[in-house]
């Protein structure tokens, strides 16, 4: 996936607040759902997301990035 995918796929996973969800929605594999944001968090250099088994929410630092990606 290009940036801008990324950035798409970020904001939905936030939105819906699920990697499957956010897949399904995009029509991409969960497993490169997982990796793209991966990546992504790599470039940026910070943590975007906090991950667990039952849920998944924004940091301060993915927070601010939603609201960028939004604009």
């Amino acid at each position: 996936m290009d940036r801008i995918d990324a950035m798409r796929l970020f904001t939905r996973i936030v939105d819906l607040g699920s990697f499957t969800a956010a897949a399904e929605d995009m029509n991409v594999p969960r497993a490169t759902a997982t990796y793209t944001l991966q990546q992504l968090e790599q470039r940026l250099g910070v943590r975007l997301l906090h991950r667990t088994t039952r849920h998944v929410s924004p940091t301060l630092d993915g927070q601010a990035y939603y609201e960028r990606c939004h604009r």
